[in-house]
């Protein structure tokens, strides 16, 4: 059964939920929200990076570099989704030295 109709059934069941069930049951919505969101973002991004017979090398490249830089965030988003109530992001992979 999904986080979502769980969800319902609980929200019009008439009967209140403890905190820690309540908790629980949105933790899994989350989750279950941001595998289900990633998905769909990196099935879509799958076909807009590839090469094409009129790209350059360099032109590649950059669709490569920038189909990573969005894997980053499509991976990241689901690391969010996934985490505890206070969820922490992954450290940054960038050249700068501040």
């Amino acid at each position: 059964m999904s986080a979502y109709s769980t969800a319902f059934r609980a929200l019009t069941a008439g009967r209140a939920l403890r905190p820690a069930d309540a908790a629980q049951l949105l933790a899994d919505l989350r989750r279950e929200f941001g595998e289900e969101a990633a998905d769909a973002i990196e099935q879509d991004l799958s076909g807009q990076f590839r090469r094409t017979p009129t790209d350059t090398d360099g032109a590649f490249r950059r669709k490569r570099r920038d189909y990573g830089a969005a894997m980053r965030i499509v991976n990241a988003f689901r690391h969010l989704a996934a985490a505890p109530l206070r969820p922490t992001l992954p450290p940054q992979h960038n050249r700068s030295t501040s």
